[in-house]
């Protein structure tokens, strides 16, 4: 697994924490557990090395790049939801889905040198881990529609 991949899995984790529990930024990376998250990925069949632990520790600054970059735009992440979310209010969307959102916009607006389109796809890979058999379909449309209704910086593919 990248880098990337592993740190937007941290980061859906982080952020998941911070909404629920109303955590701050600083807390919710601080108590961030990179043994148990290594045990949690090998409890799901991947093989867990030193290899991995030290791609894990690499990961994590760029995770926490993602956590304070979503959370401090936040505001205008979800205002960019809202707009294309029509019949699902932001507060009423699970939780796990609309953390993979927020990260994903985030990285739409900010991190111009992933094309958007890997964005979707690993937004849509992080639903399909982490939320219900609903989300990776549900996640992929709106991420769409936003894509389709607002124009961010870098590469679309």
């Amino acid at each position: 697994m990248g880098k990337r991949r592993m740190a937007r899995e941290m980061a859906v984790q982080m952020l998941y924490q911070a909404d629920l529990a109303g955590s701050s930024v600083p807390e919710v990376t601080h108590a961030f557990d990179l043994a148990d998250f290594l045990r949690e990925r090998a409890l799901d069949g991947e093989l867990q090395n030193e290899a991995a632990a030290a791609e894990a520790r690499d990961a994590f600054p760029y995770a926490c790049r993602l956590v304070e970059g979503t959370r401090g735009r936040l505001e205008e992440i979800d205002g960019l939801i809202r707009t294309q979310a029509e019949n699902w209010r932001l507060e009423r969307m699970p939780a796990v889905d609309r953390n993979i959102l927020r990260l994903a916009v985030y990285e739409m607006l900010q991190e111009t040198d992933v094309p958007k389109l890997v964005i979707v796809d690993e937004a849509v890979e992080l639903a399909k881990r982490f939320g219900s058999e609903q989300s990776g379909r549900f996640v992929n449309g709106l991420l769409d529609g936003v894509l389709r209704r607002h124009s961010f910086p870098g590469s679309l593919k």
